[in-house]
């Protein structure tokens, strides 16, 4: 059984439960856990401690999916109507179309905080238990994925008035990011949350600190890569290939709409680079499983 098989077997048998007699919100819960996607974050922490220490490896799994909770809530709240107002993710209708946008919001505030529970649950030693609980929230919270949705949603070309007006107010209408502005959203918004998972992996398995600082600058290259492969995904593929609503980025904050096409593989091409040269100064094994994954969804 591969990696990514063991741990979607490990994701199924551990979706939350919430009995009551509510009619659908335990359902909805494990809607989004169970409608597949690539788990990169996942397995960038599982392959961390695979890569070193196999025998850590399903001590690792209750961490990953407490990882894969909080990706997965961050993508039920960013298809909201509030924010991209998506009908399809994963190739399956979003919460908010299957059921109602209250349970959407409450299903995505849900897998929040079980993220931490199921962190708190592994078989691991406490203190290690703790830095992960830091690191995640560190990286998915105020100054992380969050504050990179904020800039994400009030700086997008938005017919919301709201936003609008908010920006009339700032005298921001009308105002296009720049390159370093760009840069600077998606390492909140995709970046850190990547490069906290490769080095939630390498505090699993007990690296120095100055090696997990290196991982995890890895992990920003990485995650701003992903994100610019995802910008040429929504451009030039199709809603059935990508499972979610694509040609949205021609009114949003994406590397395809700065640079053009050619300009953002230009940019992913210098950063795959950068991580190449990088990881000639890391464990062996960990390069091998960083640019497998790399060549699986980045080339």
């Amino acid at each position: 059984m591969s990696l990514l098989e063991d741990f979607v077997k490990f994701l199924n048998a551990n979706l939350p439960k919430a009995p009551s007699f509510h009619p659908y919100y335990e359902e909805a819960l494990g809607v989004m856990l169970k409608a597949g996607g690539k788990h990169f974050r996942a397995l960038l922490l599982l392959g961390m401690v695979e890569s070193v220490d196999k025998s850590l490896t399903q001590k690792a799994m209750r961490v990953a999916l407490g990882l894969e909770m909080m990706h997965t809530y961050s993508l039920i709240h960013d298809d909201l109507p509030s924010m991209d107002n998506a009908s399809l993710r994963r190739g399956t209708p979003t919460l908010h179309v299957t059921y109602d946008e209250t349970t959407a919001i409450l299903a995505g505030d849900a897998l929040n905080t079980h993220a931490f529970y199921e962190i708190s649950r592994a078989n691991l030693p406490a203190e290690t238990r703790i830095k992960c609980v830091e690191i995640l929230s560190e990286n998915a919270g105020v100054s992380g994925m969050v504050l990179g949705q904020a800039l994400d949603c009030f700086f997008e070309n938005t017919n919301k008035e709201d936003i609008k007006r908010a920006k009339a107010k700032f005298g921001l209408s009308g105002k296009m990011l720049n390159l370093d502005e760009l840069v600077f959203l998606h390492i909140h918004k995709t970046a850190k949350l990547i490069a906290a998972s490769l080095k939630m992996g390498a505090v699993i398995i007990n690296l120095s600190d100055s090696e997990c600082e290196k991982i995890y600058d890895i992990g920003l290259k990485l995650g701003l890569a992903f994100q610019i492969q995802d910008d040429i995904i929504d451009l030039t593929s199709d809603e059935a290939a990508a499972g979610k609503p694509v040609h949205n980025d021609l009114v949003k904050n994406s590397f395809t709409n700065l640079l053009g096409l050619s300009g953002a593989k230009k940019k992913k091409d210098e950063l795959i680079c950068e991580i190449e040269e990088a990881l000639k100064q890391i464990d062996a094994g960990i390069a091998k499983m960083i640019l497998e994954l790399t060549d699986k969804h980045l080339r």
